[in-house]
């Protein structure tokens, strides 16, 4: 090796490196699949795992959390993706506990929560990607959930306890107050601070409750529209009963409602919410006995026992009603 040689590899072209130009000072890596830990909550779900599997197949980060299913939801699920980590509960934990379970073990900047009734495709990831880029600080960013029939559910609005909400849907990004919990991605370091799911929640209201503390604290709750996935509301369970299934389904319906009226609106507020809810349900069955439909019977049954039982308060109850 010459001297020109030797210097030309210890001291680089100046010239050359003036020419490459800095990054700025706020550039950030795009978000990739590889930045997104998918979770899913199961209980009885083993009819909705091989489409929603199929749909998962370019995640490389996904987790399932099963609530004691009885049926084949797990070997179903390891059958369609192979390599999904899963969370065994061995019993039914409730929606937000189970998802608290695999929040805890996510690593990557972004936890996505999708319900077992869902549909994702290619598309759907390829907007939802950069609506996270778009959209760093906010604490969640859910999509247009679409119907079985192709139309869009209006699943968000202002927070209840603040106003009312009206007009026609959102046709580009917006804040809301509250967006439904069966498609969320969430901003694990924004979320972290916030906290994640109320437990008390056993099923239903919980999306609700941690939207509002989402809310409360003054973090972003993004709608965008053009991310699209379809929902095929009330299809994530099919167990051996469907009868019972229905009554359960009124049951913590009836519940969770008085929970968080308790919890954001006081106990008193909760005790009258309570009453005349009862009365109408009780009004509502008769006719229903005359004229039976057992499945909604069964619901109506369900929450009735479940206006009419105590239910747990929260840890953080509103004291002013």
């Amino acid at each position: 090796m010459n001297m020109a040689t030797s210097r030309t590899a210890d001291y680089p072209d100046t010239a050359l490196l003036q020419r490459v130009p800095e990054l700025p000072a706020d550039f950030t890596i795009p978000t990739s699949m590889s930045d997104l830990t998918v979770v899913v909550v199961t209980y009885n779900s083993g009819h909705c795992m091989p489409a929603l599997m199929a749909g998962l197949q370019q995640a490389p980060n996904v987790i399932l959390v099963d609530n004691g299913s009885e049926d084949d939801t797990i070997a179903a699920a390891e059958q369609a993706r192979p390599g999904v980590a899963v969370i065994r509960n061995g019993r039914n934990l409730g929606f937000g506990a189970a998802n608290n379970r695999a929040l805890a073990t996510v690593s990557t900047r972004y936890a996505l929560l999708m319900n077992p009734d869902c549909l994702p495709t290619p598309e759907f990831f390829t907007a939802l990607l950069p609506a996270a880029d778009q959209f760093p600080d906010a604490a969640i960013i859910a999509p247009h959930l679409i119907r079985r029939n192709g139309t869009p559910e209006i699943s968000y609005r202002w927070p209840a306890t603040k106003w009312e909400s009206r007009g026609p849907q959102a046709d580009g990004p917006c804040c809301v107050g509250f967006v439904c919990g069966a498609v969320m991605l969430l901003n694990m370091d924004v979320m972290r601070c916030v906290g994640f799911f109320d437990e008390t929640f056993f099923l239903y209201y919980e999306d609700e409750d941690l939207c509002e503390r989402v809310f409360n604290a003054g973090k972003q709750i993004v709608l965008v529209p053009n991310v699209q996935v379809a929902h095929l509301s009330r299809g994530s369970v099919r167990g051996p009963a469907p009868l019972k299934s229905e009554y359960t389904r009124g049951y913590h319906h009836a519940q969770s409602k008085l929970v968080f009226q308790s919890k954001h609106y006081g106990l008193s507020n909760a005790n009258r919410l309570r009453r005349k809810t009862l009365l109408l349900a009780v009004l509502t069955l008769i006719p229903r006995l005359l004229v039976p439909q057992p499945r909604y019977l069964a619901r109506l049954v369900g929450r009735i026992v479940g206006l009419c039982r105590a239910y747990p308060l929260a840890s953080n109850i509103m004291k002013k009603d």
